[in-house]
Order: C-alpha cells, then sequence, then structure tokens
C-alpha cells in the first residue's frame, strides 16, 4: 500500500490496564496510528485487543477496568479525561466485537442512531443514510427490516455503516471478520480500504487473523499476553519467514521476547 502521512492521529504510551480487582490485561502496550493508514492489531485470543481497543474508546470503566499507567492520546487529547460523547463527536467512533446492532429496531433507525449520536443535522443525516445505502447495497435492499431478522453479514454491515454515521476521522474495529464467510469478510473489508484510499479514513482495526489483516493494513502491531511485541511495515511482516514463525502464530510463543520494530 502506499505510505501515508507521518502525523499520528492516535498515540498509545505504555499502557497498563486491570480488570475488577486487579486482573492485569495490559502490560505496557505502545503504538501509534498515523493519519489516513490502516493499523492491524494482531494477536490472539487473550493477547489484549479487545481492552486495547475500550482503553482508546474510553469504554474500559462500562466492562470494570481500569487504566492503571500510560495514557492514551487522540487528536491531542487525553481520552481517559474525555467524555465517550466527545471523543465521538471529534471522530473516534468504535465498531464493537459481536455486531452489536439494536435488534428490535429496523436497519434504517439503526443507521440513523449513528448519525443523531454525533448530533448531525436532518439534512446531514439524508446525505450520509444516502452515502452508507451506496456503500452497503444490501441495507439499502432491507432498510425497513428489524436488525434482529438479518444475517450475521448484513448486521455487521449496519454496525459498520452506524459507525460511519458518525463521520469518523478514526474508525476503530474489533474483529470485524470474526463469525463471517470469506465473500463477505472481503466485501467489507473492500469498502473499508475502498474509504481509506478515496477519503484517507484512518483506521485501528484487530483482527485475530493475521494473514487478512497483514493483507488490508500498512503496518501492523502484534500483542502477546496484554504487551506489543512487534511493530512493522505489514508487507515486509508478511515477506519474513523468520518473523511469521516467531510472532505469527506458526512457531513458538514470542511472550518472553522484547519489543521488535521491524524497518521498511
Amino acid at each position: 500500500m502506499t505510505a501515508q502521512p507521518d502525523q499520528d492521529l492516535l498515540r498509545v504510551e505504555a499502557l497498563e490496564a486491570v480488570y475488577g480487582g486487579g486482573v492485569r490485561a495490559l502490560s505496557g502496550v505502545d503504538l501509534s496510528v498515523r493519519a489516513g493508514e490502516i493499523l492491524a492489531l494482531a494477536g490472539s485470543n487473550g493477547a489484549g485487543k479487545t481492552t486495547l481497543l475500550r482503553a482508546v474508546s474510553n469504554l474500559l470503566p462500562a466492562t470494570g477496568g481500569r487504566i492503571t499507567a500510560g495514557r492514551v492520546v487522540y487528536a491531542g487529547r487525553d481520552v481517559a479525561r474525555t467524555r465517550t460523547d466527545v471523543l465521538v463527536r471529534l471522530g473516534l467512533v468504535g465498531v464493537l466485537e459481536g455486531r452489536h446492532c439494536f435488534r428490535s429496531l429496523s436497519i434504517a433507525e439503526n443507521l440513523l442512531a449513528g448519525g443523531l449520536g454525533r448530533g448531525s443535522r436532518p439534512a446531514e443525516l439524508r446525505a450520509d443514510l444516502d452515502r452508507v445505502y451506496a456503500l452497503f447495497p444490501r441495507l439499502a435492499q432491507k432498510r425497513a427490516l428489524p436488525a434482529g431478522l438479518v444475517s450475521g453479514g448484513e448486521q455487521q454491515m449496519a454496525a459498520i455503516g452506524r459507525a460511519l454515521m458518525g463521520r469518523p476521522r478514526l474508525l476503530v474495529l474489533d474483529e470485524p471478520s470474526m463469525g463471517l464467510a470469506p465473500r463477505i469478510t472481503e466485501e467489507i473489508y473492500r469498502i473499508l480500504v475502498g474509504l481509506n484510499r478515496s477519503e484517507g479514513l484512518t483506521l485501528l482495526v484487530a483482527e485475530q487473523n493475521v494473514a487478512l489483516a497483514l493483507r488490508h493494513a500498512h503496518r501492523c502491531v502484534v500483542l502477546e499476553t496484554g504487551r506489543s511485541v512487534l511493530e512493522g511495515p505489514a508487507d515486509v511482516l508478511r515477506a519474513r519467514d523468520d518473523i511469521r514463525a516467531v510472532y505469527l502464530g506458526l512457531g513458538p510463543s514470542c511472550a518472553a521476547v522484547d519489543r521488535v520494530v521491524v524497518p521498511a
């Protein structure tokens, strides 16, 4: 992929986080997301990907977690000191794992909820709704159906469409391919990559499917047991057998290895 401007939109600095009475979930995570790039966050189940994305979106307190050290900075703001609704209006919008939709509401009503959360005016809502329908024709066809009655892939499209209604600068996605057929996954990624190329939409995408993540991202950060252990250009990581063997699930665990930054 074409290199993107070297300007950080998001920075995660030496981040540590726990759940409940002290169950450690993150043990010093560092990463940056440059404006206009796609950064893949890879790692196995339990590596800390979801916890990190919750911290990035200031949703940790809602799930019984808290940051104990380090910080997250989005567009110059300390995320932990900024209300979630303010972050959304500033363009930091997330799509949670599990295709969260309002199941009793129609597809159209689910989409409109994303624009209302941003505070969009009626004319903006209409324009954004038309844009989402153009991106996801399936949603246009099923706009009147309750979200609970459409397929899993269409629910994921609705969740992403709702996020796009918020006009994000940084779109944060947690396992967007989980449980979906490969054909639907490719369709969703084609749309997201197209938005990155045509509009400069910045994406932070957590994926357990490392091959998928490396195929679409500019850069990749690998988490292992709550630590960032590897960072580098996606095309370089994809081409290096030693990296693939040690860090990308084709060899022994990298939990005891210091963080590695792979140059371009």
